[in-house]
């Protein structure tokens, strides 16, 4: 007897999920007029928001796709207990609250931290400033592009790297012009994951960045401002926020799975 996909008991088993994860989102929705998403848009906290968010994530990304995509390639071409310590560490900031990880980077760089005396001894002073921002979305947003490349990594066909050196391709080569652009549908994704991180980050940039508007209130700490003295310009502000998700979201969908077709019709041709 062939077992049939899904079924109305499936389509019941899933709608009390279903339900928790849609119904805050038309509630938000629906919580404001136009006209007050409007007057969110307008409000004095909105605009230098938008421009912090959009400017560090940006930074942040650069940072962590820079950075993060030869450890991911360390990770997925090794073994070794070595390379199960550095998955465990990468995969430390997903489960750690991130006030605790706001805390964390202040004992690592704030005045009397790990590395503060030498900071200031350079004249460098990292809490409480827009660079700082950028560290602490770059500490609990790297996890997501370095699992998602490391995976995309491992999935390479290793007999296309050797034949890419036999034909006299040097590593660097090989990795660039082989290994990059088929792993670079998944990397996409992991970038996406970890730039939607890092938009949304909140305890530790108020943590170690504080909450100062212009220069360290990204979008979530606005909401958080805005919910202690009006309600709806935090509704507006959310919207806006969740707004950018989504149009986030489309391009998550649709650009991993164009980019693996050519990727697909690249290892053919090879």
């Amino acid at each position: 007897m062939r077992y049939r996909r899904g079924g109305r008991a499936g389509v019941v088993a899933a709608l009390p999920m279903l339900a928790v994860v849609t119904v805050p989102l038309v509630a938000l929705a629906s919580a404001s007029s136009p006209a007050e998403i409007a007057a969110g848009v307008r409000h004095p906290l909105f605009l230098p928001a938008l421009w912090l968010s959009a400017r560090t994530t940006v930074a942040s990304l650069a940072v962590i796709v820079v950075a993060g995509t030869p450890l991911a390639w360390w990770l997925a071409r090794s073994s070794g207990r070595g390379v199960r310590v550095a998955e465990l560490l990468v995969d430390l900031p997903v489960v750690i609250p991130p006030a605790v990880m706001g805390i964390a980077l202040l004992q690592t760089f704030g005045p009397n931290g790990l590395l503060g005396p030498a900071l200031a001894s350079l004249g460098v002073r990292l809490p409480f400033t827009a660079a700082a921002v950028v560290v602490a979305q770059v500490a609990v947003s790297a996890p997501f592009y370095v699992q998602g490349a490391a995976a995309a990594f491992r999935r390479l066909d290793e007999d296309l790297l050797i034949v890419a050196r036999t034909l006299g391709q040097s590593p660097a080569g090989a990795f660039f012009r082989i290994a990059v652009p088929l792993a670079l549908p998944g990397m996409v994704t992991g970038a996406a994951l970890s730039w939607a991180r890092a938009l949304g980050e909140f305890g530790a940039t108020l943590f170690f960045a504080g909450n100062f508007t212009g220069s360290t209130q990204t979008m979530p700490l606005a909401i958080y401002t805005a919910l202690e003295s009006d309600t709806r310009v935090a509704v507006a502000l959310a919207l806006v926020l969740a707004a950018a998700s989504v149009l986030l979201l489309v391009p998550l969908r649709t650009v991993p799975t164009l980019l693996s077709r050519r990727a697909n019709a690249r290892r053919r041709r090879a």
